[in-house]
């Protein structure tokens, strides 16, 4: 083998700038989806959640019909399917965008 551990001489620079836009594209993916918002709502719209691009509850909206002091549980359920759902809305679109910086190929431990 050659210099550097690499058959046929040293490591390929066009890979090695590809590799810096794609850490450069993804980081700044990330702060753009930081920035967004997704908004899912359960019990027919009763209950509606809002979510970051860090995870992070940012609003719930609960109908006043939604609330009845003898079923709360209910209530409760229908907060955690709101929740449930705008997270999986943000990283879907996490992991759609990843997808398209990296072309497809799953790299272990993004989204």
């Amino acid at each position: 083998m050659a210099r550097g551990g690499f058959p046929g001489g040293g490591i390929n620079m066009n890979m090695i700038k590809q590799a810096q836009k794609m850490q450069q594209d993804m980081m700044r993916m990330q702060a753009e989806l930081e920035e967004k918002t997704y908004t899912a709502s359960a019990g027919g719209g009763v209950v509606e959640a809002t979510v970051n691009g860090k995870n992070r509850v940012t609003a719930i909206k609960i109908a006043p019909e939604a609330v009845d002091p003898d079923d709360v549980e209910m209530l409760e359920d229908l907060i955690v399917a709101a929740i449930g759902e705008a997270m999986s809305r943000a990283e879907t679109a996490a992991a759609g965008e990843m997808k398209k910086i990296t072309g497809g190929m799953n790299l272990p431990g993004m989204f």
